[in-house]
């Protein structure tokens, strides 16, 4: 971080004092719940919020009980010096909005899509505290709760025997009138098409449960919508571990489900939900020579906690208190944009993709769709060509 700029005081057990940049739906709907929830048990506050909407943002306020509103967020991290920024806006400003706050020396949390490109995502993990924070945090809530926390430790013991086969799926239904806002479908502005924009949490889930992925071997399509990217897409994957994958990503599928399948040596695990999920959407079927007591233990998920906002911030405002680099941030939060980035490679270059493979001078660390023909968009010139005299 920037020696000009001074570290706030040591939290001390007080309050995380808290800010919410954007006050859309996702800020409204979840952030702004989850703050009010942990100030209720005497962890957080929230102090101000931020939105380019004047008038939208003073109703927020007033009707949240947040005591400052703000259009201009270097302004507010000058006058109100937060612990800890929420950011809950379109995903091309997620950069220079996380890098404001870290050069603050407020911690970040921020909505996925992280950022567009792994060049952002470097550039704001650059601007990182060397020790002890700040750190910037990506909202991958679906780690979080019993059941995740329950089929992680089964795997990571390999109670369940060594993973083999998996499945990540990921098959919702977005129709025209979707696609007729103006900077969905778009790269610049919807950072990437179902990979990217629905897709992520369940293979960020995956990753989290297998580890290290390998190789990426991935197709795409547009199939139904007018759109710059993808509206489609289809990868096969290789896991360190040797365990193979299939992921579908889709905004064409009427049976809307998001769905996690592990073939394990002695047991399937299985998750399938749509938006979230609790103990109850998790089945564990062990293999047939499985004793039934052992069978019986792993079904055992302990008091149930839902995956959500609020079981993520929790944990996150544990690790602000202790001084300590949170899940989702660092190596660990960029795992999931490094595939999704080797999955567009790899569909738009008919070639197999290896982890590590994408760095700085490879076009696709600096734009998901790298430059490619049919899938970059069109430039000016080529607008122009394609009108008939």
């Amino acid at each position: 971080m920037p020696p000009s700029t001074p570290r706030p005081a040591a939290l001390d057990g007080r309050r995380v004092r808290a800010a919410i940049v954007g006050i859309g739906a996702i800020g409204r709907g979840s952030h702004l719940p989850a703050l009010q929830q942990l100030a209720a048990e005497g962890e957080t506050e929230v102090v101000a919020a931020v939105d380019i909407d004047a008038t939208a943002v003073e109703a927020f306020c007033a009707q949240s009980g947040v005591p400052h509103a703000y259009t201009d967020l270097e302004r507010m991290l000058a006058e109100q010096r937060p612990d800890l920024v929420t950011i809950c806006t379109p995903p091309t400003l997620h950069r220079g909005q996380s890098v404001a706050a870290l050069r603050a020396g407020a911690w970040v949390w921020c909505e996925k899509p992280p950022v567009p490109t792994l060049a952002d995502y470097d550039a704001v993990q650059a601007e990182e505290g060397a020790e002890a924070g700040p750190y910037s945090s990506i909202v991958f809530q679906h780690r979080f709760g019993s059941g995740t926390r329950h089929v992680r430790r089964l795997l990571a013991g390999q109670a369940l025997g060594r993973p083999l086969v998996a499945h990540c799926q990921t098959t919702w239904y977005r129709d025209t009138a979707y696609y007729a806002v103006p900077w969905r479908g778009r790269w610049q502005t919807e950072g990437g098409g179902p990979a990217m924009g629905h897709g992520i949490h369940q293979m960020d889930l995956l990753l989290d449960l297998l580890g290290p992925w390998s190789e990426v071997r991935a197709m795409a399509g547009r199939l139904v919508h007018d759109v710059e990217t993808e509206d489609v897409s289809t990868a096969l994957v290789r896991f360190e571990s040797g365990a193979l994958a299939t992921v579908v990503n889709s905004v064409l599928s009427p049976d809307e489900v998001s769905r996690i399948r592990i073939d394990c040596e002695r047991a399937t695990v299985e998750l399938t939900h749509l938006y979230g999920h609790s103990n109850a959407d998790w089945h564990i079927t062990p293999a047939p020579d499985v004793p039934g007591d052992l069978a019986a233990a792993w079904q055992d998920f302990g008091p149930d906690v839902p995956s959500s906002h609020l079981a993520q911030l929790r944990e996150l405002v544990a690790s602000m208190r202790a001084g300590v680099r949170p899940r989702s941030s660092g190596a660990d939060g960029r795992t999931s944009l490094e595939l999704i980035s080797a999955l567009y490679k790899s569909a738009f270059t008919d070639t197999t993709v290896r982890r590590g493979e994408i760095g700085p001078g490879d076009p696709y660390y600096t734009a998901l769709h790298g430059g490619a023909p049919g899938w970059a968009p069109a430039t000016t010139a080529e607008t122009t060509a394609e009108v008939p005299a």
